[in-house]
Parts: C-alpha cells; structure tokens; sequence
C-alpha cells in the first residue's frame, strides 16, 4: 500500500521536480555572479583607498571568486541530475 502511494507521488511529481530543479539552477547562477560583482567591487574600493596592497587585494579577490564559482558549479551539476 505505502510502496503505491510512493511511486505514485513519484510519478506525478516529476514535473515539479524538474521545475525545482532549473529554479534552483538558475537562482544559483544569479547569486554567483551577483557575489562576484560584489567581490570585484569591493577589490576596486580597496585598491583605489590603498594602491600599495594591490598584490595582496588581488590574489584575496581571486581566491574568493573562485570559492564561489566551485560551489555554484557544483550546485548547477546537482540541479542538473534531478533535471535528467
């Protein structure tokens, strides 16, 4: 009984899923790139108020969007399983 409701549920719900799925795709690359704009402006205000710690403001700016651009990758391939 508890194992046709379950793949009744399943089968009428797919849909939904795959909704779900390409909404949160999408949200992440939105708030990736978003958080990326975020880092690169805050790198420029740090330069421009402090041009001797160029260097250093620079590898910080690239080591974070790169944080943030392995973890919208992997969230995009998650959504993407449940799209297939």
């Amino acid at each position: 009984m508890l194992l046709s409701i379950l793949l009744q549920a399943a089968t009428t719900g797919a849909g939904l899923a795959k909704l779900g799925a390409g909404l949160g795709a999408g949200l992440t690359v939105l708030g990736a790139g978003l958080g990326i704009g975020k880092i690169g402006q805050a790198a420029m205000d740090g330069i421009a108020r402090q041009p001797e710690a160029t260097g250093d403001i620079r590898t910080n700016m690239i080591i974070a969007a790169a944080l943030i651009e392995g973890v919208a990758l992997f969230a995009v391939v998650v959504c993407g399983f449940f799209i297939k």
